[in-house]
This record gives C-alpha cells, sequence and structure tokens, in this order.
C-alpha cells in the first residue's frame, strides 16, 4: 500500500491540471501560430508562470486498489501482482491465466 501523503499528492497534481488544462493548451497554439520570436517568448512566459504542478507530464498513474504507482497496466487501471491475484481468482472476465 503507498503512503497516503503520496496518494494526496497525485490527486492535488490531478485536480490543478485540470483547472489550468484550457489555459495551457490555448497559450501552446497561440505560440504554434505566432511568427514573431519576441512574441513567443512573451506567452512561454506565460506558461512558465503557471503552477509547474499543472503540467499533465508531472502526473503519475497509480494501481486503483494500492496506489501502487509501478507496473500499472491501463486497460484495467492496476498494478501488475494485483492483476495476477485477479486472473488467478476468475476475478477478471475475460482474462486468461498464461500457460505453456
Amino acid at each position: 500500500m503507498a503512503r497516503k501523503s503520496l496518494i494526496e499528492r497525485e490527486k492535488k497534481r490531478q485536480k490543478l491540471e485540470q483547472k489550468y488544462h484550457l489555459i495551457r493548451r490555448s497559450s501552446k497554439k497561440e505560440i504554434s501560430k505566432i511568427p514573431s520570436l519576441s512574441d513567443k517568448w512573451e506567452i512561454h512566459g506565460k506558461l512558465e508562470s503557471l503552477p509547474r504542478n499543472s503540467a499533465p507530464i508531472r502526473l503519475h498513474r497509480r494501481c486503483f486498489s494500492t496506489g501502487r504507482p509501478r507496473a500499472n497496466y491501463r486497460d484495467f487501471g492496476l498494478s501488475g501482482h494485483i492483476l495476477r491475484e485477479m486472473v488467478h481468482g476468475c476475478l477478471l472476465p475475460g482474462a486468461t491465466r498464461s500457460s505453456w
């Protein structure tokens, strides 16, 4: 189980990213449209003034049940060892154990 503080920090980052998403997207579109370099620097300054944790690259996918940050499967939202336990317990429909 991940520490509660790390999970809460990740939730805070998600809220910030949603809050500043439209501002960040519109600023990036403006940068691509404007040919003047000085105007681009001005808009880039606006992007830099946004909170660092509002950038989508800082978000990290976590396991839905344990909060584990590594070895996550996007389709299920679970970490590898939880996914394996659920497949062995026949809790995921359509998923089969590998055998060779």
